[in-house]
């Protein structure tokens, strides 16, 4: 997984926790099962902050979606983190971007705003999303 410029970003979401889905996909609220590439000591909670992949399962949706088991990129999150330049980015909520196996996002447009990060390590996500900041 590529890295991004963000300055050690704050990992914080951790399992079970409910984010909102920022895409045109079916899926309104989904909430994090697992986090790839976490690698920590015996019974450690698996965190995830920005631009990470997590497996999610969509708790609110259309129908054929719920109970699903998915796979997401983070792309905003409450707690703020500082990025190299000094500068310190934080969102309104917690918001996820569903993906497919290869990093392509299953949706045609994310709805608000990605983080610069995200852009960095998933481009097709940044791609759909309105705007980058």
């Amino acid at each position: 997984m590529k890295a991004i410029n963000a300055r050690k970003p704050t990992k914080t979401l951790i399992l079970n926790t409910h984010c909102v889905c920022a895409d045109n996909s079916g899926a309104k609220e989904v909430y994090i099962i697992s986090v790839f590439g976490f690698k920590g000591k015996k019974r450690m909670n698996p965190k995830a902050g920005i631009a990470d992949l997590v497996n999610v399962v969509v708790s609110k949706g259309k129908p054929e979606m719920r109970s699903k088991i998915e796979r997401a990129v983070i792309v905003r999150t409450k707690k703020e983190y500082r990025r190299s330049d000094g500068t310190r980015i934080k969102f309104d909520e917690n918001a996820v971007v569903l993906v497919d196996e290869k990093g392509l996002p299953k949706a045609s447009e994310a709805k608000g705003v990605v983080a610069k990060e995200v852009g960095e390590r998933w481009p097709k996500v940044a791609g759909i999303a309105s705007s980058v900041i």
